[in-house]
C-alpha cells in the first residue's frame, strides 16, 4: 500500500476517546511539542477538531499538541478518528500531517523523518519520501547513500503514483570503479557516499577490478536488473574485517543520529552495544594478542555466546515492523 492508500484507510468517523488512554505519539519533532503552542490552544475558545490515533498501540498520529491542550482544559474526552496499519505506516502519516498543517516541522525534523522513511521503505523514490517529508527530491537523494547496508538492493523504487520503476547501478559502479583506480585505498565508505550505492556494492566492484573484470556485472548490462548481494564477506581475514567495521560505522552513524533511539534507555544501551563492538572491530589484533593463553578457551566461549545473543537479536529485529 502506499502513502496515499494509508491515509485513505483512515477511519472517516470520529469518536471521543479518554484523554488518559492515549500514549506517546509517532512524532518527528526531536524537541518534542511546543509548550506555547500548546497553552494557545488550551485558552482559545475554537473546539479541538479530531486527533489521529494508532489503533494498535494507542499512540497519537497527529494531534499531540491538541490532546495536551485539552487536557490542560480539563477536558477527560477528546474526539478522535483511528488508523489500523503498522507502526511504520503510522509514522509515515505522522510526518505528512505536521507537514501539511499545524505547527510546521524545521528543516533538522524534516530531514530526519525523511532518513527514518527511507530506511524503512528503501523501494520508495526520492519524490516520493520527498513529498511526505516536505523536501526537495534532491535533498533526499543525498541522504540515500548514508543509509545502513541492506541484505539486498532494492531492483525497483516506488514513485508517487504508485508504480513501481527498475533501478540500475551500471552508472554508479562504473563512477565507484574510477574512483578506486585513481585512489585504490579509499575506503568502501568513502567511495559509496560518493557514488550512492552501498559499501557492499563499492566491494564487489574493488573485487572484480582486482580479478581485472568488468565493474559492472554482464546481467546489469544487459538490463536483468537482478541485484547484488550485499552485506557480510564469508570469507575471512583482515580485508573481510575492515569491511564489516565499515559497514557497523555506516549504520552506527545512521542510528546514532535518530532521536527515537538516542532518546530512550533501551535506545541507547543499542547504541553502546554497537559502540563496543565497533571499537572490537578496529581494536580486534591489539585486544586478542592481549589475551593469556589460559583464558583464550574461556574467553573463545564467551564470544560465541555473545555471538549467538546477537544472532538472536538480529533475528527478533528482522521479524518485527520498522519503526
Amino acid at each position: 500500500m502506499n502513502h496515499d492508500g494509508w491515509a485513505a484507510a483512515v477511519s472517516e468517523d470520529a469518536r471521543t476517546v479518554p484523554t488518559e488512554s492515549l500514549s506517546g505519539a509517532f512524532s518527528p519533532r526531536s524537541g518534542g511539542e511546543n509548550e506555547a503552542h500548546i497553552r494557545m490552544l488550551a485558552e482559545s475558545e475554537t473546539e479541538l477538531p479530531p486527533i489521529l490515533v494508532h489503533r494498535p498501540t494507542g499512540r497519537v498520529i497527529d494531534g499531540m499538541h491538541r490532546l495536551r491542550a485539552a487536557r490542560l482544559r480539563g477536558l477527560r474526552h477528546i474526539p478522535a478518528r483511528f488508523f489500523d496499519g503498522t507502526e511504520s505506516e503510522a509514522f509515515v502519516l505522522a510526518v505528512r500531517s505536521n507537514v501539511t498543517h499545524g505547527l510546521p516541522l524545521s528543516t533538522a525534523d524534516r530531514r530526519q523523518a525523511a532518513r527514518r522513511i527511507l530506511a524503512s521503505h528503501p523501494q520508495w523514490s526520492d519524490r516520493a519520501v520527498a513529498e511526505v517529508a516536505g523536501l526537495s527530491a534532491k535533498s533526499v537523494a543525498a541522504l540515500r547513500p548514508a543509509l545502513p547496508v541492506v541484505t539486498d538492493e532494492p531492483v525497483a523504487r516506488l514513485g508517487r503514483d504508485g508504480r513501481a520503476r527498475p533501478l540500475s547501478t551500471v552508472e554508479a559502479r562504473e563512477r565507484a570503479g574510477r574512483l578506486l583506480l585513481d585512489n585504490p585505498d579509499a575506503s568502501l565508505r568513502e567511495v559509496a557516499r560518493r557514488t550512492g550505492i552501498s559499501p557492499g556494492t563499492v566491494r564487489d566492484v574493488r573485487r572484480r577490478l582486482k580479478q581485472g573484470e568488468d565493474p559492472v556485472p554482464a546481467r546489469q548490462r544487459a538490463g536483468a536488473g537482478e541485484p547484488t548481494p550485499e552485506y557480510v564477506p564469508r570469507t575471512g581475514g583482515a580485508s573481510s574485517v575492515r569491511n564489516v567495521v565499515d559497514e557497523l560505522s555506516v549504520s552506527l552513524d545512521f542510528l546514532a543520529a535518530d532521536p527515537a533511539l538516542r532518546y530512550s534507555d533501551s535506545g541507547r544501551v543499542l547504541l553502546r552495544l554497537l559502540g563496543a563492538h565497533l571499537t572490537l572491530g578496529r581494536r580486534r589484533t591489539d585486544l586478542t594478542a592481549a589475551v593469556p593463553t589460559h583464558c583464550r578457551p574461556a574467553l573463545a566461549r564467551a564470544a560465541r555466546a555473545c555471538a549467538h545473543l546477537l544472532t538472536t537479536l538480529a533475528d527478533g529485529l528482522a521479524e518485527s515492523p520498522p519503526l
